[in-house]
């Protein structure tokens, strides 16, 4: 479903294509900035098994755990959509969801010494994530827009904790000089963002959505 959040067309984060080598992107991105590919991966497959149909049919009355840390179940209402962002984590039973992860193909580019593990999201539109840090990692949206606001690790941003993304736009980054500002791009379905250890970054869904993160840890 279309939101009615706003879309800011600027874009400050790269974009490349598929011509890009792997020792290319260590060189330029690994370490140092985000960037969105686009053609790296072809998901099409994965995003077939995402409609809200297929999900509610293959998931509708199984347990899992929720970014709030409570188990719940995943109903209709959940995906109609829901007013929070809810996240699968590593701690569900995997091989309730395997045949579906299994579909995934991830972004070919990893950060040597590190492995892969998934987090996979259904959002409505205005809901998000606020200003946090992590390892380094890559996000895709398979249905929906995203998006997304990044600063560097040196450049902690003004925000408060309990403070929504979406009242973080309307409130706090119109008054925020063009220095002060954020890498920012919205990203959309095919999509998929690098971004770098450490960096800070905010999310706000435009639309429904559905997303999965590879976290390289």
């Amino acid at each position: 479903l279309a939101g009615t959040v706003p879309e800011e067309e600027r874009c400050t984060v790269e974009r490349v294509d598929a011509s890009l080598t792997y020792s290319l992107f260590l060189q330029r991105f690994a370490f140092s900035r985000p960037v969105i590919l686009r053609g790296v991966t072809d998901n099409s497959a994965f995003r077939s098994l995402c409609t809200r149909e297929k999900l509610l049919a293959a998931f509708g009355a199984r347990p899992g755990r929720l970014n709030t840390g409570n188990t719940g179940v995943i109903h209709a209402h959940v995906l109609s959509p829901p007013p929070d962002t809810l996240y699968f984590f590593g701690d569900n039973n995997f091989t309730e969801w395997g045949h579906l992860f299994q579909q995934y193909v991830a972004p070919p580019f990893r950060i040597p010494g590190t492995s892969p593990a998934y987090s996979f999201g259904v959002a409505g539109s205005g809901s998000g994530v606020p200003f946090h840090w992590h390892g380094p990692g890559y996000s895709e949206v398979i249905f929906g827009r995203k998006r997304w606001f990044l600063y560097p690790p040196d450049r902690t941003p003004h925000f408060h904790p309990n403070e929504t993304p979406l009242a973080w736009l309307h409130h706090t980054y119109p008054t925020l000089p063009l220095a002060q500002r954020p890498l920012e791009c919205t990203l959309r379905p095919g999509e998929v963002l690098y971004f770098p250890d450490r960096w800070w970054h905010a999310t706000l869904n435009l639309d429904t959505s559905v997303f999965i993160s590879t976290f390289l840890g």
